[in-house]
């Protein structure tokens, strides 16, 4: 069984006892959650079920791996010939989500 979920501004494909990182969520390490915004749904038959554009009473459990923040990005500015130059690092935090359950 496969699902695409929405969640923060971002499409996530998953299946049962996957871990996915995704953006950061309320929660620590073991809470349970539950993803309403369902895109699609596919079934182990093969069928498909597509949402207009979400569907209706299908939702995505998971259980909250890890709460971590990711790798530094450096974002440097300058402008050229006039000695302007600003140097910042961005760390975003994210939440390890193990998939437990697509109920649709």
């Amino acid at each position: 069984m496969l699902a695409v979920v929405k969640t923060g501004g971002k499409q996530v494909r998953v299946r049962p006892g996957d871990v996915v990182q995704v953006e950061k969520l309320v929660g620590n390490a073991g809470d349970n959650v539950v993803f309403d915004a369902v895109l699609l749904v596919e079934k182990d038959g093969g069928s498909v079920e597509i949402g207009s554009p979400l569907i209706e009473q299908a939702s995505v459990k998971g259980e909250i791996v890890e709460q971590k923040r990711g790798r530094k990005i450096v974002v440097f500015k300058f402008k050229r010939r006039q000695g302007y130059r600003k140097k910042m690092g961005h760390r975003q935090y994210y939440t390890s989500v193990r998939i437990t359950d697509i109920s649709v």
